[in-house]
Parts: structure tokens; C-alpha cells; sequence
């Protein structure tokens, strides 16, 4: 367990914090485990109290992070296994690169969560920040695989550039979600406008209604779609696009009142 001692105010780089990092160490060794707090090196013990003991492998290991660490960034990233559960709620670059395993965060997340996400779960109880499942920046795909739960809300571009997983959004997204979409499926509860922007491929259902750009086309209405091994209850217009693109497939599912 990592119980939170102090938060530094310039952030703190703490990648470290990964089953695939603990799997194996002492808790001496643990808290030895180097971290950035601004451009200084640190310790992880120097900002969390350390308590028990890491399994042998990342598969059979749990870190529970006993509060809020809205400043601390980059937890589990490039995780492949094991579990994290956060008591509280995260800083930016939460699950990024992410693998495989398990992160639940009881609370919010900041932006860029689930960024470049190949594998794995991460589910977020509160809300998320912008660049939901995203692309890392200069990069033409975002999140390839595994899955995201947001219960709450989520900031602009969730989905930007996904190229594969299921990124679901259980309350209101937004401007831009699925921004340059190429595959992959992304549900949300509501949306703001302009959904599905430059998109060339993949599913995006939104279960409200929403405005589009007017380079989508009303293509057909259907009901209760099974749409990427998921099935929606419900009549849903459904729409191609985002035509303004060459060789665009997108399709996106408005669920009608």
C-alpha cells in the first residue's frame, strides 16, 4: 500500500509505480525506486509511506494508493499486469501505454489517461480530463486496444485518434470526441458538437442527441444495433462519415429520443 505523504506543486513523475516495477522488491527497495519531482530526483519514499509486501510477479501483484494524488503523474504506465486500485483521484498520463492489468480510480482522472493504451482495463469512477485514450503528440494512432470506463464526464477529444479498443464515456463528453478516429469503438452517454471530426473509420454511439458536422450523411435508422460485439437498445439514426475525408468509414450511432 502507498499512502500518500506530500504532493510536490511542479508534479511528480512517478512511472515507477507499476505492478511490473514492484513485482519482486522489498519494501525497502520500493521506496528506493526513483521519481522526479520537478526536474530533481527523488525517492518514491520521500512523498509515500510504503506498507507490505509485492507478490513474485506483476500478475499476482495489487498496489493500493491510500488517497488522492491529483499531482502525481504517469501512474502504471506501460503496465502489463497486476492491479491498481486508487483511492482518491490521479494525475495526468494515467494508464498510458498500458498493456495489460487492472487501474480503478475511485476518483477523477486528469488528462491524457489511457493515452497509447494497447491492452488492458482502466476504469474511472468520477470524471476525466481532455485526450481521453488519445495519441501521444506528433503520433497519427492513439489507443489500440483494452478498455475504458469513465462513469462520469470527460473532457474534449475523448478518443482522439483511436485506432482500436472500446473507450466508453457514461456522461457527457466534450467538444471533438473521436477526433481522426480510425477503428475501435467509443460509446458515449452525451455528447457536445462536432463528433466524429476528420474520422475514417471505427464506431462512435452516442446516446442522446447530438449535433453533427454537416459532412456526415444520414445513411439508415436501425434498432437495437449490435455494434462491435455490443448490443444498443434502442432506434439509433445512423450516420457515415466524416466525408470530408478521402475513403472515409466512419459510422456514427445517435440514439433517437
Amino acid at each position: 500500500m502507498l499512502e500518500p505523504v506530500s504532493q510536490p506543486e511542479c508534479g511528480l513523475v512517478a512511472e515507477v509505480v507499476s505492478c511490473d516495477v514492484f513485482a519482486g522488491r522489498s519494501r525497502k527497495e520500493i521506496e528506493e525506486l526513483e521519481v522526479y519531482a520537478g526536474n530533481r530526483r527523488r525517492k518514491l519514499g520521500d512523498f509515500f509511506s510504503v506498507s507490505g509486501s509485492a507478490a513474485d510477479s506483476p500478475e499476482e501483484t495489487r498496489i493500493v494508493i491510500a488517497g488522492s494524488v491529483e499531482r502525481t503523474k504517469w501512474i502504471g504506465r506501460g503496465m502489463s499486469a497486476g492491479e491498481i486500485v486508487v483511492e482518491g483521484s490521479t494525475g495526468m498520463y494515467t494508464g498510458a501505454w498500458m498493456k495489460g492489468g487492472r487501474i480503478v480510480v475511485k476518483g477523477s482522472v486528469d488528462s491524457f489517461a489511457g493515452m497509447m493504451m494497447d491492452g488492458g482495463e482502466l476504469v474511472v469512477q468520477g470524471d476525466a480530463g481532455d485526450y481521453l485514450g488519445c495519441a501521444y503528440r506528433g503520433e497519427w494512432r492513439g489507443m489500440r486496444g483494452g478498455s475504458i470506463v469513465v462513469h462520469g464526464n470527460a473532457g474534449s477529444e475523448a478518443g482522439h485518434c483511436l485506432s482500436g479498443g472500446r473507450v466508453t464515456v457514461k456522461g457527457r463528453a466534450e467538444s471533438f470526441a473521436g477526433v481522426r478516429m480510425h477503428s475501435g469503438l467509443l460509446v458515449l452517454g452525451s455528447a457536445e458538437r462536432r463528433v466524429g471530426a476528420q474520422m475514417t473509420g471505427g464506431s462512435i454511439v452516442v446516446l442522446a442527441e447530438t449535433e453533427l458536422l454537416p459532412s456526415f450523411e444520414l445513411i439508415e435508422r436501425v434498432t437495437s444495433p449490435e455494434i462491435e460485439g455490443v448490443r444498443f437498445e434502442g432506434v439509433f439514426e445512423v450516420y457515415a462519415g466524416d466525408l470530408a475525408e478521402r475513403n472515409a468509414k466512419g459510422r456514427v450511432y445517435v440514439k433517437v429520443e
